[in-house]
C-alpha cells in the first residue's frame, strides 16, 4: 500500500516518535524510506549577520550536522528491512518536503505534528499543517 515513505525531520522529539509508526509500515508492505531535514536558509541568512562565517561556512557546517543526525536514524531503522535514502536540502521548509515529496515518488508522508518551536497555542505546527493541505500523497502526522 504505502510502498515508498517520506519522513522529513527537524530531529524534535515529537519527530522520533514517528519512528515506531514507520517501523510499523515496514510490516504492512513498506519498502523504503527517505529521511529529510531541510536546513532553513532564512536561519542560515539570519547566523551569517552575527557571524564571522559565511554562509557558506555556516551551511557546510550545519549539512554535516544534519547528515550525522540523519545517520543515527539510519542506523535505528537499518535492521527493518526498509532501504533507507537520506537527504538534506537547504531551503524553505515547506517548499523543499513538497518538492521532495514529487521527486521521490512517494506514497505517503509521515511528519511529527509539531517542529521544534513546539507554540503551544498551535493545533499543529505550520510546516506540518501545510503539509498535510498540500501533499499529493497521504499524510501520517504524529501527534506529541
Amino acid at each position: 500500500m504505502f510502498r515508498k515513505i517520506l519522513f522529513p525531520t527537524d530531529f524534535s522529539e515529537v519527530s522520533a516518535k514517528a519512528l515506531p509508526y514507520i517501523k510499523q509500515l515496514r510490516q504492512g508492505g513498506s519498502e523504503e524510506v527517505v529521511l529529510l531535514h531541510v536546513i532553513d536558509v532564512r536561519g542560515i541568512e539570519a547566523v551569517e549577520q552575527y557571524s564571522p562565517e559565511t554562509s557558506l561556512q555556516v551551511k557546510e557546517r550545519v549539512v554535516e550536522q544534519a547528515r550525522e543526525q540523519l545517520g543515527a536514524i539510519e542506523e535505528e531503522l537499518r535492521g527493518t528491512g526498509l532501504r533507507i535514502k537520506c537527504r538534506v536540502e537547504v531551503g524553505i521548509p515547506l517548499q523543499e518536503v513538497l518538492r521532495v515529496e514529487q521527486e521521490e515518488d512517494v506514497s505517503v508522508v509521515v511528519i511529527g505534528s509539531h517542529g521544534k518551536s513546539n507554540m503551544e497555542e498551535m493545533l499543529l505546527g505550520s510546516v506540518s499543517e501545510k503539509v498535510a493541505r498540500k501533499a499529493k500523497h497521504p499524510v501520517l502526522i504524529i501527534k506529541r
